[in-house]
């Protein structure tokens, strides 16, 4: 279970990583001041350094994986068909019509793609941490 929320959560860092380092930024200001959400630096730099974001954002940002946590990111009815299965009779995309070999077979691509994740979500904060350029990455 831990693995593949893990998993799902570096996947979702890797994907942010990548868009944000091509100038992706969500438009708008992140607070009441004016500061752009593009204003921020991009990885680690973001939690950690001159320019960081405010101790308040990192309070919220807390406080909203705590909510999650205890909230919503679990079998809250207890009928999962599977681990990690958060779809609490809400959600179902079509994988209740999938056959019992796909839907392990889809199950196991995940848990691959989420160690891929984490393996380079690790890549990508090492190389930043040690300087450098990086190919489609550029310079962190």
């Amino acid at each position: 279970y831990v693995e593949i929320k893990h998993g799902r959560i570096c996947q979702l860092a890797f994907l942010g990583q990548i868009i944000t380092r091509a100038g992706l930024h969500i438009p708008g200001d992140i607070d009441t001041a004016g500061d752009a959400f593009d204003s921020y630096p991009n990885g680690l730099a973001a939690l950690f350094g001159p320019d960081s974001i405010p101790t308040d954002g990192k309070l919220q940002i807390i406080f909203f994986i705590g909510f999650l946590e205890l909230f919503i990111m679990k079998d809250v009815k207890g009928d999962g068909d599977f681990v990690g299965d958060f779809r609490n009779g809400l959600l179902d995309f079509g994988w209740d019509s999938f056959d019992e070999e796909t839907k392990l077979s889809k199950r196991a691509i995940e848990l691959n793609n989420g160690r891929a994740a984490m393996m380079g979500i690790f890549g990508l904060m090492v190389h930043e941490q040690l300087g450098g350029s990086l190919p489609l990455v550029g310079a962190m």
